[in-house]
């Protein structure tokens, strides 16, 4: 399971090109390399799990240019990465997820409203919302499932 990433929370126009670079490492680079290093380890049947964001799938959000950039080409290896690994009985599912009150958008004000507003339930999730879904994801019930994005939000 992949669930690290950055973001550089400033407009677009104040970013680095070292910060810019740190985000594409972590949030591309990092899931690259820790799917690869996992697929040495897996045996038939295995999944594999991206954490995305609704960010780079569909809720633009102020100050995250960067973060979103990098968010769709996770969601384009993984549709790739299940078509590739199929024959040998591996799964491939991204969770797109959206702001939980115990994320980072919820600790940095200027964030928070807009993550929030842009779901249709005008509110953070909750862990044992999330824990749910990828129980769902790793589980035996999504064995017809692969190359899927599931969105945790609704916009």
């Amino acid at each position: 399971m992949n669930n690290a990433g950055t973001a550089i929370p400033k407009p677009f126009e104040e970013a680095t090109l070292e910060e810019m670079d740190r985000v594409i490492d972590i949030n591309i680079r990092g899931v690259l390399v820790a799917t690869l290093a996992a697929l040495k380890h897996m045996k038939s049947g295995g999944r594999i799990i991206m954490i995305g964001s609704a960010v780079g799938e569909r809720v633009a959000a102020p100050g995250l240019v960067p973060y979103a950039a990098t968010k769709e080409p996770s969601r384009c290896s993984l549709q790739s990465l299940a078509r590739e690994r199929s024959e040998s009985g591996h799964h491939c599912q991204q969770r797109a997820a959206g702001s939980d009150r115990h994320g980072i958008e919820s600790r940095r004000g200027r964030l928070a409203v807009p993550q929030k507003a842009a779901t249709a339930l005008d509110r953070y999730g909750h862990v044992d919302e999330i824990a749910a879904m990828v129980a769902f994801i790793a589980g035996p019930e999504s064995s017809y499932i692969t190359g899927a994005n599931l969105t945790w939000m609704a916009e």
